[in-house]
C-alpha cells in the first residue's frame, strides 16, 4: 500500500473561493488515491460545493475555520490575530505533523508570514524563497525567488541557488542542473551591486553547476534549470512571462479566424498547436513550493482555478515522495557543521 499523503487544502482562500479549491481537491483525489485532502474553512460552505461536485467519498476531511484573511489585510497582524482563519489552522496542522502540506491560493503575505511564523524555517536558512516552475523550450525551470524576498542579500541568493538545485534534482531528476544568476549582460562585470557581489560567491560554489549570468531573454530558450534572483526581479519576470503567454495566445486565435483560408488551416494545426499551449501554461505545473521550511507550504495564483489547485496538491505528492524538506533540513546542517 503507498503511503498517505496529507494535503491542507485552504477552502476560503483565492478570488475563486470556495468553489475552485474544493473542486480542485475533488479532482486531486479522484486522479490518485494516495491522497488525503484536508479542506479548511466554514464546513457549510465547504459541503455545499462538495455536494455540488457530487463527492461522497472519503478521501477529504473538512476543517473549521471560521474566518478569512483578507488580501489587503496586513499579513502579520492577520497571521497573529486571526488565529481561526483557514491559513493559520492549515498551517498548524502541518507544524503539528497532522498534514504534510498546506495550499492556498490566499493572501500571498499571510502565506509567507504564516510559512516562517508558524510553519518555521529549516536551521540554517536565512530566507525561505518562493519557487515556481515555469516553461522553457527544453522543458522548465526553477525561478527562485518570485516573490519573497524583495530585499535580498547575495548570501539570500546563494542559498536560493542550493535548494533550487537540490529541488530540480529530486524532484524533476535532472542530475547536475544549471544554475544561472539574473542579468542585464553575459559579463561577469555587469549587474546591479547585488548580482556583482552574488556573481563570485556562485562561482566559488564546488557543489553547484554555475553556468553564469543568464539574461531574461535566455530564460524561455532553457539557458539554465535554476533560475537565480531576488524577488522583486523574479516577480517581474514570472508577470510578463503570463502576460506576453496569454496575449500571444489570444493574438494567434484572433489571426486563425480572419479569413476561410486561415479557419482552414486553424483545423490542420489545432491539435499541435493545443500542445504547445498546454506546455506553456504555467498553471498545468500546480503552485510556487515556499522552500526552506519545517513543512511544505504552496501557494498559487490567487486567481487560481481547479486544475492549477488539483496539480498543486499532486505536486506536494511528489515533494513528500522525494524527501525534498528532509534533503535541505540535511544540506543546511551540514552547513552550519562546517
Amino acid at each position: 500500500m503507498p503511503e498517505i499523503v496529507r494535503v491542507v487544502v485552504d477552502a476560503m482562500g483565492g478570488d475563486n473561493a470556495p468553489a475552485e479549491p474544493v473542486k480542485g481537491a475533488v479532482e486531486a483525489v479522484s486522479s490518485r488515491k494516495d491522497i488525503k485532502v484536508i479542506l479548511v474553512g466554514q464546513p457549510p460552505v465547504i459541503q455545499k460545493e462538495l455536494s455540488a461536485c457530487g463527492y461522497t467519498g472519503d478521501q477529504i476531511e473538512i476543517v473549521p475555520a471560521q474566518e478569512v484573511i483578507e488580501t489587503g489585510e496586513p499579513p502579520v497582524n492577520a497571521i497573529r490575530r486571526k488565529k481561526d482563519s483557514s491559513i493559520v489552522v492549515g498551517m498548524n496542522l502541518v507544524k503539528k505533523g497532522e498534514a504534510d502540506a498546506f495550499v492556498s491560493s490566499g493572501s500571498t503575505g499571510a502565506v509567507l508570514v504564516g510559512g516562517q511564523l508558524i510553519v518555521g524555517r529549516l536551521r540554517g536558512v536565512e530566507r525561505p524563497p518562493l519557487a515556481p516552475l515555469i516553461p522553457t523550450e527544453n522543458g522548465v525551470a526553477l525561478l527562485v525567488d518570485c516573490g519573497a524576498n524583495v530585499d535580498a542579500r547575495s548570501s539570500h541568493l546563494v542559498q536560493f541557488a542550493k535548494m533550487g538545485s537540490v529541488y530540480m534534482e529530486r524532484v524533476l531528476g535532472i542530475k547536475n542542473p544549471r544554475v544561472g544568476l539574473v542579468n542585464i549582460g553575459a559579463e561577469e562585470e555587469k549587474g546591479n551591486a547585488l548580482v556583482k557581489e552574488t556573481y563570485p560567491l556562485l562561482k566559488e560554489c564546488a557543489d553547484l553547476n554555475f553556468v553564469g549570468s543568464v539574461e531574461a531573454r535566455d530564460i524561455p530558450a532553457g539557458a539554465c534549470d535554476v533560475v537565480v534572483c531576488e524577488a522583486f526581479v523574479g516577480n517581474v519576470i514570472l508577470k510578463l512571462y503570463e502576460g506576453v503567454g496569454a496575449t500571444l495566445i489570444k493574438k494567434i486565435k484572433a489571426g486563425m479566424m480572419t479569413s476561410l483560408r486561415s479557419k482552414l488551416g486553424a483545423l490542420l494545426v489545432k491539435p499541435a498547436l493545443k500542445e504547445t499551449v498546454k506546455a506553456f501554461d504555467a498553471t498545468q505545473y500546480g503552485g510556487a513550493p515556499m522552500l526552506g521550511l519545517n513543512g511544505l507550504v504552496v501557494k498559487t495564483h490567487g486567481s487560481a482555478k481547479s486544475a492549477e489547485i488539483r496539480n498543486a496538491v499532486i505536486q506536494c505528492v511528489q515533494f513528500k515522495e522525494q524527501k525534498i524538506s528532509e534533503t535541505l533540513k540535511d544540506l543546511f546542517a551540514d552547513r552550519q557543521e562546517n
